[in-house]
């Protein structure tokens, strides 16, 4: 017995988990697993900036053009593909439904487990930042400058926000909002049912993050680390009041920031001269640990589940590779043509 029970310890570590990178100059998502290749999964339409999520055991991709796909993830193939709009932007999943927020047409849809369409809302504006709060979903409305909090699959409450509201972030009971055309964010604070605009300030001074696209933010135990526009540091605010904590500086203008599941590390990519670097930073105290060049162009990095290793994809080489964390030791590369997106099953 003792054989076999060793034999199945040694086959969970030969086969670690699951890497899906975009390959979006062909529509495609590679499959990655301990330095191979297995496939890719094709025909998913157009992937610029394309959303992969996971949810009850599949994968799901929504494309610019609108395809909705989802993936058996132990066959590593498409189940089913729709098509829910001719511009989509985001998606989430509530307790029992799927979410999709669309450009055009206006609106957003509700789907079942198994593509079926539930209901669609005609909204009158272009739609982003769709983010499920258990059964609920919150979405904004860019060109009416709302947010609608749905309930169930019924209109629940709206609120009245800043000028062009984009991306948002969902935190515990918090929704924010970034905005195109004014500073600052919004706040809805969902157990209160109230909404607030707040401003960044430090010593009297404008502070300029890269809002609104929240995906580049880190997030920690209730701090947000923020890529900051046009300087080489990073921003440590409280996502309880948006009070400015700290800042840690860099040596290039920062893209994304990654966090390690256990809190420990920061993992940062950058643009402009520094594009080919990541840096590697202690979180609690600030300190540059490593920094080296990943390869051309670094699209996007992300931590592997149990933080010991840090995956990067370099768009020009057409490599994803896998460093050691926290000596950043090159562990294994592999092909994939023009990688931008990482994404893991979790």
């Amino acid at each position: 017995m003792l054989p076999v029970i060793l034999f199945i310890l040694l086959l969970g570590l030969a086969f670690g988990e699951k890497l899906y990178v975009v390959d979006r100059e062909r529509s495609a998502l590679a499959v990655v697993e301990e330095g191979m290749l297995l496939k890719e999964i094709g025909n998913l339409g157009n992937l610029n900036h394309a959303v992969v999520k996971f949810w009850k055991g599949y994968g799901y991709v929504v494309s610019r053009d609108g395809f909705l796909s989802k993936i058996d993830l132990e066959r590593d193939e498409v189940v089913k593909k729709v098509r829910v709009g001719k511009s989509s932007i985001g998606l989430d999943f509530t307790e029992t439904y799927i979410v999709v927020a669309n450009y055009d047409p206006e609106t957003v849809v509700i789907l079942d487990e198994g593509l079926n369409l539930l209901r669609e809302i005609k909204t009158g504006s272009r739609n982003v930042g769709i983010k499920a709060y258990g059964e609920d979903f919150l979405f904004s409305l860019m060109d009416k400058d709302q947010v609608w909090w749905i309930k169930g699959m019924e209109e629940y409450m709206r609120f009245e926000v800043g000028n062009m509201p984009f991306d948002a972030l969902l935190y515990g009971d918090h929704y924010l909002v970034g905005f195109f055309k004014e500073d600052g964010v919004g706040l809805i604070e969902l157990n209160k049912k109230t909404y607030k605009k707040l401003s960044f300030k430090k010593k009297g001074e404008e502070v300029v993050f890269k809002i609104p696209h929240f995906g580049t933010w880190g997030v920690h135990e209730g701090l947000a680390y923020i890529p900051a526009v046009g300087e080489k540091k990073l921003y440590v605010v409280s996502l309880k009041d948006m009070e400015l904590v700290g800042d840690i500086a860099l040596l290039g203008l920062p893209v994304f920031v990654a966090i390690s599941p256990d809190g420990k590390y920061l993992a940062v990519n950058f643009s402009g001269d520094r594009e080919d670097y990541i840096t590697l930073i202690d979180r609690e105290s600030g300190e540059t640990l490593r920094e080296l060049t990943a390869g051309k162009r670094i699209m996007h990095l992300r931590f592997s589940k149990d933080g010991k290793k840090l995956f990067v994809s370099s768009y020009f080489e057409s490599k994803v590779r896998a460093f050691d964390v926290p000596s950043l030791k090159l562990l294994y590369e592999v092909d994939v043509p023009n990688p931008s997106g990482v994404f893991l099953a979790r």
